[in-house]
């Protein structure tokens, strides 16, 4: 939910205009991520009182980043032109969660009015009432209403009682100490002034990268693993920066006078800029940086055959121009119109139109056992139970299976029952979505097969599922998710498709979606030059205070989709109805002035539909319609429509989404609304 990211220069001289401005600038590609207010903590000009150490500059704002950005340059105390041969930055942007946005329960947190400890933090600490209740009763006074703040004060506390034992605690051991106290998802990064020029970083459920800048070429492609429940405390640096290739070190080891930069941030389009050497940390991880050399501990050990286990440090195929506007007013306005690329990258080498084949290279060895299986379940939140939706009929008729489609968040409230002989897909465009990802664990420890349908290389569902596939959308940036969740739509019916292909009474249905799949990059092109009509459109609906929209069969996922976009960006009431349930109560709503958007395309539903659609119009309904190209006899009961080519049916509601996204995009633009940030939204929802 929240955006991380820090900043760590080891011999490589920088001044503090350029870390601020590295900073600033990492906090800007993660805006989408958390915008309610920002902050940074970098070492000031003043030292402590009583110290030769200098104490910790924390500067936060209520609101995007812009606002810090201006609040920094207005600070009186700063000499921006000082430089550091070594420093250590760490910067935040806030998605509420506990406490309103404002100055005071901005990130980042720190332990006393001294700045000792500080530390930004995304997710949520479940206990932190309990933690709180305990430091106030060690004397601790509390200044914000967040869960985080508990973090740093016991950071504090466990330094403070510490120093008084036989030898010397590290930076990472009051860490570890800290992260055992505990509960809930996090990743954290903490700073402090006792420690200077080092850091160390944490996670348990919330994603955090740690990526590598150095003149030197990286000479190997893992970073072994310390346990840190075989080494408990008092780990001194000479027992492990030497041995580089056993278990108790860690790489990457930094020789004497080697200049390094290290990046640490919630996502990958934050360092992309900088490097594309990047680590992605897992659940339990603690890593530290002592004298430019990285650490990696775990605070569980797992059970590994070969007794050693690793991070793979990983190179980014990601481009800096992927995550620009080019050229696009908005985020949002460039993922729509990236459609027709964003579905030919989804297919590339994964489908061969000339022999009718499907092969997703990450199924292949498992195919047989999930023809096999009892049932297909497939488990996502929003924009992605919406895909699952929209192709499980599709699914149904070429599998031959019974498919369950469940909101992980309810998947989970009902304890649902589980299988070894299930195979359960989990759909999530970032990967990380925490009620996706919980289910997941749920349904692994039953012995199901676990498919991870994802946007996100390194992600935790890629790196927990047995197998799955990367949709390769390309990086989405919008938080209302518009081409991810056409991509993912198309992996589905991909592995629909992969999964029949041994059926000889399939053969002529998989060739009409095969065939319909090659056209389909055209056709989006075509249906995105309706752009100007929507527009006119939006201008007659932007004032509305609700809007319905109706459809049936494989448009009926389309329907709640759209309307999901139209609460997401213009905060508008939306609702997406089954038009066979019209007369079940929702006709009851319908008059001349209520806006409602009907999905009327030629399918086997056709007729069905425009029963729905004379139940409309008799009751003085004013239907917006898209329509199929040149149906006229849907035109004649119009009060607007729009035009949409017509593709085999399991593929339309990839077509019919567009004008709705088109629409809500417009709708709020004209309302005047941020469509890249909507309020009280984030783009990676980690938290419950």
């Amino acid at each position: 939910m929240c955006g991380i990211f820090a900043y760590l220069n080891y011999l490589v001289p920088r001044d503090r205009k350029f870390i601020i401005d590295t900073l600033i600038k990492g906090l800007k590609r993660l805006e989408y991520r958390g915008y309610d207010s920002t902050g940074i903590g970098i070492d000031g000009d003043v030292k402590l009182h009583g110290s030769d150490l200098k104490q910790i500059k924390l500067v936060k704002k209520r609101g995007k980043v812009k606002a810090l950005e201006d609040a920094i340059q207005k600070v009186q105390d700063l000499n921006f032109d000082a430089n550091f041969d070594i420093h250590f930055g760490i910067a935040h942007t806030r998605w509420a969660t506990h406490g309103v946005p404002n100055e005071v329960n901005s990130h980042p947190h720190r332990s006393s009015p001294e700045n000792e400890f500080i530390v930004i933090h995304n997710g949520i600490i479940t206990n932190f009432k309990d933690l709180k209740t305990f430091l106030q009763g060690k004397g601790y006074k509390f200044e914000s209403d967040t869960d985080t703040e508990v973090i740093p004060k016991l950071a504090k506390y466990l330094y403070e009682t510490s120093k008084g034992e036989e030898g010397t605690v590290s930076f990472r051991e009051i860490v570890e100490l800290v992260v055992k106290q505990l509960e809930g998802a996090f990743a954290l990064v903490f700073k402090s002034l006792h420690f200077p020029g080092q850091c160390v970083v944490a996670r348990r459920g919330s994603p955090l990268l740690i990526a590598i800048k150095s003149k030197s070429p990286l000479t190997v492609d893992k970073v072994p693993i310390l346990y840190s429940e075989d080494n408990p405390m008092k780990l001194s640096r000479s027992d492990s920066l030497d041995s580089m290739g056993s278990t108790n070190s860690m790489y990457y080891n930094v020789s004497e006078g080697t200049a390094i930069e290290y990046f640490f941030a919630s996502d990958a389009s934050a360092v992309i800029e900088h490097t594309n050497r990047v680590i992605y940390l897992e659940d339990n991880d603690v890593a530290s940086v002592v004298d430019g050399s990285l650490f990696i501990h775990r605070l569980k050990k797992e059970q590994k055959t070969d007794g050693v286990m690793h991070r793979e440090i990983q190179t980014l195929q990601m481009e800096l121009q992927q995550i620009m506007k080019a050229g696009y007013s908005t985020f949002m306005e460039k993922e729509i119109f990236e459609q027709p690329e964003s579905v030919i990258n989804t297919m590339r080498g994964r489908v061969d139109f000339d022999n009718y084949k499907v092969t997703l290279g990450g199924l292949v060895k498992y195919v047989d056992i999930i023809r096999r299986c009892r049932r297909l379940l497939l488990i996502a939140c929003g924009t992605s139970y919406h895909s699952a939706l929209a192709t499980r009929q599709m699914l149904e008729e070429l599998t031959e299976l019974p498919v369950m489609v469940e909101l992980a968040s309810d998947f989970l409230d009902r304890a649902t029952p589980i299988f070894r002989d299930d195979v359960c897909f989990f759909i999530s465009q970032s990967g990380e979505t925490a009620d996706t990802l919980n289910a997941l664990r749920y349904c692994k420890e039953r012995g199901a097969l676990c498919v991870g349908i994802t946007n996100t290389v390194g992600s935790t569902v890629s790196r927990e599922t047995k197998c799955g596939c990367h949709i390769n959308a390309g990086p989405e940036i919008g938080v209302a998710s518009t081409k991810a969740y056409t991509s993912q739509f198309l992996t589905l019916v991909m592995f629909g498709l992969m999964v029949s292909a041994d059926r000889l009474s399939k053969v002529e249905r998989r060739k009409e979606i095969i065939d319909a799949m090659r056209k389909l990059p055209e056709l989006i092109k075509e249906v995105l030059k309706v752009d100007v009509k929507i527009k006119e459109l939006a201008q007659e609906l932007y004032e509305q205070k609700s809007l319905l929209i109706l459809g049936r069969g494989y448009n009926f996922a389309t329907c709640l989709e759209g309307a999901l976009k139209v609460k997401e960006l213009t905060y508008m009431h939306s609702e997406g109805i089954m038009s066979g349930e019209l007369k079940h109560g929702p006709l009851a709503m319908v008059d001349k002035v209520l806006p409602i958007v009907m999905i009327i395309t030629k399918d086997r539903l056709y007729q069905k539909v425009m029963n729905a659609l004379h139940e409309v119009t008799a009751r003085q309904g004013r239907p917006i319609i898209l329509c199929s190209k040149g149906d006229e006899e849907v035109k004649k009961y119009a009060f607007r429509h729009v035009e949409i080519p017509q593709t085999v049916d399991c593929l339309q509601g990839i077509l019919t989404v567009i004008p709705l996204q088109l629409l809500s995009f417009h709708v709020a633009c004209l309302r005047g609304y941020d469509v890249d940030c909507p309020r009280n939204l984030a783009k990676s929802v980690t938290v419950e």
